[in-house]
């Protein structure tokens, strides 16, 4: 492919050959909401325009990949289509995701780590807690297992490195912050994100439709629940 096909005037948006039936799209070098944005309208584009020839589209942070199944397009019409996805951002109104908000069951019993990290910031429990769920949260990113939206940015005071050791096993539901990003375990898996509580929202269900709550450009907020209200809404302990 000729390098003058890929080459972009805006510094913020510039397409790579991945492979020979992919592409990936960057837009600069940076983590910030007006990103994110760019991400998630070109995305929503991508998928409208080339919906019967895609295999898969993955955005992320800063970047979409774009897997097209060669025996229906040409890559010529498949690169055309993400040329028109730079124009539509660049004209259109930029608008924010939907608003998800996420039950948590914030306690020692339900988030592990609450006191340690607590003790390294030299605040209570209680102040954690509030720090964390009085934020709104971008969707950056779902990736690691189906359903784990990487969330951004966690209040300094609370941001934590993640643990030298991973644990074996993380429950399903296990609310974590990793640096300054926060995230709901969708299922039980290995983890080293410190956990402060326990969501009984799913966040994955192949069988629902849409299989997940939020989406790349969405934003979050976490809701204080009582141990009480947890189990009502199908937590487990």
């Amino acid at each position: 492919m000729k390098a003058d096909l890929l080459e972009s005037p805006s510094p913020t948006f510039s397409i790579e050959v991945a492979s020979e039936n992919a592409f990936i799209i960057a837009f600069g070098d940076e983590v910030s909401p007006d990103i994110s944005a760019r991400v998630h309208a070109a995305a929503n584009f991508i998928k409208e325009s080339l919906s019967d020839v895609l295999i898969d589209i993955v955005p992320s942070y800063a970047s979409i990949l774009v897997i097209f199944d060669i025996w229906k397009a040409d890559y010529r019409d498949v690169l055309s289509c993400l040329r028109q996805a730079e124009a539509h951002i660049e004209k259109t109104q930029l608008r924010q995701g939907k608003l998800v908000t996420l039950p948590v069951y914030y306690s020692v019993e339900s988030g592990p780590d609450l006191e340690s990290m607590a003790s390294k910031a030299d605040i209570s429990i209680d102040e954690v807690i509030r720090h964390h769920q009085q934020q709104e949260y971008r969707v950056y990113a779902i990736g690691f297992a189906p359903g784990f939206a990487y969330l951004g940015e966690v209040d300094e005071r609370i941001a934590t490195a993640r643990l030298p050791t991973p644990r074996a096993h993380v429950p399903k539901g296990a609310v974590g912050i990793a640096d300054r990003q926060t995230a709901v375990y969708p299922s039980a898996s290995p983890g080293g994100w410190n956990l402060i509580g326990l969501c009984p929202q799913d966040m994955f269900n192949p069988a629902s439709e849409p299989s997940m709550p939020v989406q790349v450009g969405d934003q979050v907020r976490f809701e204080p629940i009582t141990r009480e209200q947890f189990f009502r809404l199908g937590g487990e302990l």
